[in-house]
């Protein structure tokens, strides 16, 4: 079993604030992984520290045996779509992800057109970026981040202002992506959706992993308790 996104003792530390207390995570590939907590419970911190964008202060990052802090090399095997995407609104959906391939030194002129049907942009590609829609964006930004067939993929708060339709969307891109051995990290507020597309689920409380498990057995699945439920006991809110 590839292990796509490992820590180990991963610390970091802004002043008095202890944001991430030696976390050890262990993530497969072909894993959809939930990473969910609080506010300030450390998950943004850890983000950061994965994508290579801080520095632990002990400890360390790998994502496909990449170190974290190789940022060169880390950019060739790892997707990551932040809560919001950098896209430029005066480009053309068409035109961002062609400058995106052109960042990436991507050759093959055929992979901005798959990714613009994937991701069911095709109709909106030759308007500017600046009149789509939430859920557009996001889903342009979902196509950015994954034109480079990454081994790992990063999503930050992904669904935060969908509609439902677009909420499927997404949902049903990270099952795609997934199923091709992608191992896919989701942050998010959405416990719905967690459960529902999540192999996995870890909960993270002051910069702790307190849990990680299937998510059928952190919810009894009765009603009793559901995943809201659990992390709020393991969180202590």
């Amino acid at each position: 079993m590839t292990i796509a996104i490992e820590t180990q003792d991963l610390t970091k530390r802004f002043g008095d604030v202890l944001a991430v207390d030696g976390l050890d995570l262990s993530v497969p590939s072909g894993t959809v992984y939930g990473f969910v907590g609080p506010n300030g419970a450390g998950k943004t911190t850890t983000i950061r520290m994965l994508t290579g964008l801080l520095q632990p202060d002990r400890g360390t990052a790998r994502v496909d045996g990449v170190e974290a802090t190789r940022r060169g090399k880390l950019a060739e095997t790892l997707g990551y779509l932040p809560a919001e995407a950098p896209l430029y609104d005066e480009l053309t959906g068409r035109e961002q992800l062609q400058y995106a391939a052109q960042f990436r030194r991507l050759d093959d002129g055929d992979r901005v057109e798959q990714a613009l049907v994937q991701y069911d942009l095709l109709d909106a590609a030759d308007r500017r970026v600046e009149g789509y829609s939430t859920g557009m964006r996001r889903k342009l930004g979902l196509a950015q981040a994954t034109l480079h067939e990454p081994s790992v993929l990063i999503l930050d708060e992904p669904l935060n202002g969908l509609d439902p339709g677009a909420t499927r969307t997404v949902r049903e891109l990270v099952e795609t992506v997934s199923d091709d051995g992608t191992a896919v990290m989701v942050s998010s507020h959405d416990l719905t959706t967690i459960e529902s597309i999540c192999d996995r689920v870890g909960i993270v409380s002051e910069g702790e992993l307190v849990a990680d498990e299937r998510p059928d057995d952190l919810s009894t699945g009765d009603g009793d308790r559901d995943l809201e439920t659990a992390v709020l006991e393991l969180t202590d809110q």
